[in-house]
C-alpha cells in the first residue's frame, strides 16, 4: 500500500511550508515522507521534490503561447489539465523514472503532493477530482489536507468564508479530509486568546458577528443562522491547529493524518527474538 496527502488551500496559506516541515520532522523520526510539486508557477520552496510538473509544463509555457494566451488563472487549470492528459509521466516519475509501477517500494511510499493555490481547482472543477481518482487507481491510500492561514479565522465573516471553502473542497473530492489552521506561530497573544472560539467554534455566536455589524449580515441574517445551524448540527469542518515551530504541534497533526490513512496498519509486527536463558550447571544448588 502505498500513502498521500493532497495538500491544498488558498495562495499563501503555507503550503509549501507545511510539506518542507513535515519532510524534515519525518527525517527525525527516522522516516520517509518525500513530497511532489504539482504547483507549475512554483519560483521557490525549501524541499527537494522527488517529482516536479515544472518538469512536463510550466506556468509561463501556458502564458507565452500564441495560441493559447493564457492567463494567470487559465493557464493553471491548462496546466494541471496537461497534467492529468498524460498520467502515464507522472506515473513513471513516481515509480523512479521506470515504466513498471513496481519498482516503488510500497513500505517506503509516503508523498505530500504540493498543490496549486487556486482552490478552484477542487472546490468545483473535475481536475482534482480526476487527480485524486488517478491516485488512487495506482494504489494509494490518499487523506486531502486543506490549509487555511489562523491569522484570517478569528472573526466572524472570515470563519464564514474559510469554512465554507473547506466544506466545498471536502463535498467536491469525497475523500478523508483534515482541515488544518496554518500560521499558528504568526498569531499575536490577543489571537490566541481566541484559540478555543475557533477551534471548537461556535457557529451561531461568530455568525452574529456578520449579522450585527454589516448591513448584509442584518439584511441576511436567516441565512447567515441557516449556514450556522448546518455546520454545528453536523459536525461538518473542525481545524486543527498548527505551529511549525512546535514538533508536538507537528506531530500530533502527523498522527491524526497517519490514523486517517491507517498507515502502518498493514505492516508485519516487528518482534524481537531473545536468546534462551543458560541452564545452570552448578551441582551445588541440589
Amino acid at each position: 500500500m502505498r500513502y498521500a496527502q493532497i495538500v491544498m488551500g488558498p495562495a499563501g496559506s503555507g503550503k509549501s511550508t507545511y510539506c518542507a516541515f513535515m519532510q524534515r520532522h519525518a527525517e527525525d523520526m527516522k522516516r520517509s515522507i518525500n513530497v511532489v510539486n504539482l504547483d507549475p508557477a512554483a519560483e521557490h520552496f525549501d524541499y527537494q521534490p522527488i517529482v516536479d510538473i515544472r518538469d512536463l509544463i510550466q506556468l509561463d509555457d501556458a502564458m507565452e503561447d500564441e495560441e493559447l494566451q493564457y492567463g494567470p488563472n487559465g493557464g493553471l487549470v491548462f496546466c494541471l489539465e496537461f497534467l492529468i492528459q498524460n498520467q502515464d509521466w507522472l506515473r513513471t516519475q513516481l515509480s523512479g523514472g521506470s515504466d513498471d509501477e513496481t519498482d516503488c517500494d510500497p513500505d517506503d511510499d509516503y508523498i505530500l503532493f504540493d498543490m496549486p493555490g487556486q482552490i478552484e481547482l477542487f472546490t468545483h472543477l473535475t481536475m482534482g477530482k480526476e487527480l485524486v481518482n488517478l491516485l488512487e487507481s495506482w494504489n494509494f491510500r490518499l487523506c486531502t489536507v486543506f490549509l487555511v492561514d489562523s491569522q484570517f479565522m478569528i472573526d466572524g465573516p472570515k470563519f464564514l468564508s474559510g469554512t465554507m471553502a473547506a466544506l466545498s473542497v471536502m463535498a467536491n473530492l469525497e475523500m478523508p479530509h483534515v482541515n488544518v489552521l496554518s500560521k499558528m506561530d504568526l498569531l499575536s497573544k490577543s489571537a490566541r486568546s481566541q484559540l478555543d472560539k475557533y477551534l471548537d467554534p461556535d457557529p451561531k455566536a461568530l455568525l452574529g458577528d456578520i449579522t450585527e455589524e454589516s448591513s448584509w449580515g442584518r439584511k441576511h441574517q436567516k441565512l447567515s443562522q441557516a449556514i450556522g445551524a448546518l455546520i454545528e448540527d453536523f459536525s461538518l469542518v473542525r481545524f486543527v491547529p498548527l505551529n511549525v515551530e512546535d514538533e508536538e504541534s507537528v506531530q500530533d497533526l502527523l498522527m491524526q493524518i497517519d490514523n486517517v490513512i491507517q498507515y502502518g496498519e498493514d505492516a508485519d509486527v516487528k518482534i524481537r527474538d531473545f536468546d534462551p536463558p543458560e541452564e545452570n550447571d552448578d551441582d551445588d544448588y541440589e
